[in-house]
């Protein structure tokens, strides 16, 4: 449902994504995981069809985003890092503007919009203008426009980014219930979101694949056999120490 096939971007003299490869079928959940500047965000941009590789290619259910944008799109949910939305609408509106754009009307318009407010829990902030809202319901708003129209696939950059932790468990069950029927990726800063709704794990630092593993598989990277020592392990730049009991290590 998602392939990534040596996908490449440079801007002027930085790699921002080196030749990247990983494939995605129904029923996945990935968590694509790296610090800032990895080039997590890119790689997603491009999947999604919004920014052209330099080189190889990408799949969207069949269909190459940069060759049949449209057709790939159509099979995409994508929520892009910010949750960019038109202030001066509501959740409600926006999330409609999505589903006309994308060929819905009359009651099947009126159905997916209200699915996908109740799946968001948006409540009563769906008729309040998007300005006016907390950052969490903002992504909220965003990530209600993602899945309206019920995509095979979605791409969902920082998901949880600004909820409170009631938020970020409603958010993660409602992934956990789409996953069955969808292949998801979710880029994420949370560690403990690998464990509660991935089946897979990739890491990446400086644009390059160093990890693509279960969750379990990643943690034994690790010194603890953490998540998060796996990544702090996998990602430090060379050089730098990472305490553990017993002293400074160095790996």
């Amino acid at each position: 449902m998602i392939l990534a096939d040596a996908l490449t971007k440079r801007f002027a003299d930085l790699t921002a994504v080196d030749s990247v490869s990983l494939a995605l079928e129904r029923g996945e959940v990935l968590g694509f995981l790296g610090p800032n500047g990895a080039g997590k965000s890119t790689t997603m941009r491009m999947l999604a069809g919004c920014l052209e590789p330099d080189s190889g290619r990408a799949e969207i259910a069949g269909y190459d985003p940069a060759l049949s944008r449209r057709s790939a799109q159509s099979r995409l949910g994508y929520l892009p890092e910010g949750a960019p939305a038109y202030p001066a609408m509501t959740p409600r509106g926006y999330v409609r503007f999505h589903l006309r754009a994308r060929g819905f009307s009359g009651g099947n318009l009126v159905h997916a919009c209200e699915t996908a407010l109740k799946r968001a829990n948006l409540g009563p902030a769906a008729d309040k203008p998007i300005g006016s809202l907390s950052k969490g319901y903002k992504r909220r708003a965003a990530l209600a426009a993602a899945i309206a129209h019920d995509p095979p696939v979605l791409i969902l950059d920082e998901p949880t980014d600004g909820l409170d932790p009631n938020q970020k468990d409603g958010v993660r069950e409602l992934i956990a219930d789409m996953a069955p029927k969808k292949a998801i990726i979710i880029s994420t800063h949370l560690l403990e979101e690998v464990d509660a709704i991935c089946t897979r794990a990739v890491v990446i630092a400086s644009g390059r694949l160093l990890a693509d593993e279960t969750p379990h598989g990643l943690a034994a990277h690790g010194p603890d056999g953490t998540i998060a020592s796996a990544f702090r392990a996998l990602t430090r730049p060379a050089g730098e120490t990472l305490g553990a009991s017993g002293g400074e290590r160095v790996f």
